[in-house]
């Protein structure tokens, strides 16, 4: 079943190149421009894909510029009881948390904001994408976009797809799981995962090209084994606190 699963999200990562190649390099245009003007580029998930906004910023590789929105209530600590996975399912798909979540932060017109959800149902990327869209902000997101075919769940008629600016398809199946075995239904190892992340990483990539062909050099976090000055992340941290700061 390895050879299986390889093979299946080859494949998943396969189409993404061959399908999605022109909304990532719009996306990144507009992430560019954002980060060029003094803007921000916010990312927002919740539950398992809070796992591409972790693996965004701070990361090496990755640059002053993003701005991740986590809330604790809708990432998981535990399986069961406080903390856990049922009450961030419960809490991620009522109506009316998200907005109250975004009053925290001053978006601004010159912003974009980049949602991660596979199944692009739940109220709490919708409704991120929603508000989000109404200050002006250019909404990126990522979701499945073979699930474009269930029932919109939120009141607004919308899925995470239908209030986007450019949204991207992770290629993965609704059921996100890729390896089958005959004689049960349920199959086995999630493949939205690798492919957010995947997506994430080639806007990093796409954006950085273009920050620095317009002539910027973006405060970027990078490993300690490459020689540079054993501060150089410390500024990119203060660099990043500068940034926060500017809206207080």
């Amino acid at each position: 079943m390895t050879e299986a699963y390889f093979s299946r999200i080859a494949g998943v990562i396969d189409s993404i190149r061959q399908t999605q190649k022109d909304k990532i390099e719009a996306a990144a245009e507009a992430f560019a421009r954002s980060i060029q003007s003094g803007g921000r580029v916010y990312l927002f998930g919740s539950g398992h894909s809070v796992i591409p906004v972790l693996d965004i910023f701070p990361r090496y590789g990755s640059f002053v510029g993003f701005q991740p929105i986590y809330d604790p209530r809708l990432m998981w600590f535990n399986v069961v009881g406080p903390g856990g996975a049922r009450e961030l399912l419960w809490l991620e798909r009522r109506e009316g948390y998200a907005s109250v979540l975004l009053q925290s932060y001053q978006m601004e017109p010159r912003d974009s904001i980049l949602i991660f959800s596979h199944g692009g149902l739940n109220a709490a990327p919708v409704e991120t994408a929603i508000e989000a869209g109404k200050k002006g902000l250019t909404v990126v997101s990522v979701s499945s976009h073979q699930n474009r075919q269930a029932r919109a769940t939120h009141s607004s008629g919308k899925k995470l797809a239908d209030a986007s600016t450019i949204a991207i398809d992770n290629c993965v199946p609704p059921e996100d799981a890729l390896v089958g075995m005959e004689g049960i239904r349920e199959k086995f190892a999630a493949g939205s995962t690798v492919a957010a992340v995947s997506i994430a990483m080639a806007l990093v990539a796409e954006t950085g090209v273009r920050l620095v062909k317009g002539g910027a050099r973006p405060a970027t976090f990078v490993s300690p084994n490459v020689g540079l000055p054993a501060d150089h992340n410390q500024h990119v941290f203060e660099e990043y606190e500068r940034m926060i700061q500017s809206r207080r």
